[in-house]
């Protein structure tokens, strides 16, 4: 049955949507192979979650419904870059993303190098131009997102990933992997949504780190739950890849019910961390809850 947190999640995924479509190039324009690649991996697929948070984060400062758009729009044209390089032979080697062939398996490998390169280039683009807001607080959020994307965020995070393949990491080296590989670009989707609105002060944006990461390794640990437990047509992309890939994950190094009680205490602590924005935060807190919830 659909209530208030599933009719907003509904809205605010719409708007994502409407403004993916908006800002990545169209098909038929030159290159149009490029493009169409750019527009299949990105539209209609996908949780949204980072635009969610994007919006979450943004409704507590009073943000612009057409700032945070652009800022969600951003922050996914990253992730789904991401993706696809993930996907790729020389990463991750996988043929099945959001329930749809990769990228390189639809296309071809060198289509899907440059569809990451201009997605990432789009994303700034997209943070650049057309946002009525303060000059510094829009440089804030490009800066924000280019750490979160860079060898201090995300690609640090793979990085670490690839070199641990068949290697022992500690709880602690496992926790520094996945800050950076899946915790930055979450942290940068709360981030950039209350940069939309407003200057962000030091307790809040303490408080908003602390949230995110939570929810960052909550992300993590569930996706590795479901790696383990899930198959691949409740996911969308191979189940069990991790394990074939004798990767290093929670489940590994906790075991599959350490791991679920870990996700039920981040749960909490990104519950906590929210205390000082009072009700006001209950989007963000229902996120929390759908991240550990979730099934796929």
């Amino acid at each position: 049955m659909s209530g208030p947190f599933d009719d907003w999640m509904k809205t605010v995924q719409a708007r994502a949507e409407e403004a993916l479509d908006a800002l990545l190039p169209a098909a038929s324009v030159v290159p149009h192979k490029l493009h169409e690649a750019m527009r299949y991996t990105v539209l209609g697929g996908g949780k949204r979650v980072r635009p969610l948070l994007v919006f979450a984060s943004g409704a507590l400062f009073g943000a612009d419904a057409h700032a945070l758009a652009r800022a969600a729009a951003a922050v996914e044209m990253i992730h789904a870059y991401s993706l696809v390089h993930d996907d790729m032979p020389c990463m991750d080697d996988d043929d099945l993303r959001r329930g749809k062939p990769t990228v390189h398996v639809a296309y071809d490998e060198a289509t899907a190098l440059l569809v990451g390169d201009a997605l990432q280039s789009q994303a700034f683009l997209a943070l650049a131009e057309g946002m009525d807001i303060p000059a510094s607080r829009q440089v804030a959020m490009l800066r924000l997102l280019a750490h979160a994307a860079g060898s201090g965020g995300m690609c640090g995070g793979q990085a670490i990933d690839l070199d641990s393949v068949g290697i022992s990491l500690t709880l602690e080296q496992l926790e520094q992997m996945h800050q950076l590989k899946t915790g930055a670009l979450l942290r940068a989707s709360v981030v950039l949504g209350a940069l939309a609105g407003a200057d962000v002060g030091p307790d809040q944006m303490r408080a908003l780190d602390a949230y995110a990461k939570a929810i960052g390794l909550a992300f993590q640990v569930v996706d590795d739950v479901l790696d383990a437990t899930a198959d691949s047509a409740t996911l969308g992309k191979t189940a069990g890849k991790d394990a074939a890939a004798n990767k290093p994950t929670y489940v590994s190094i906790l075991g599959l019910e350490p791991s679920r009680v870990l996700a039920e205490k981040l749960r909490n602590d990104a519950h906590d961390a929210l205390a000082p924005f009072g009700e006001k935060a209950d989007r963000l807190r229902q996120l929390a809850d759908l991240i550990v919830q979730r099934k796929a």
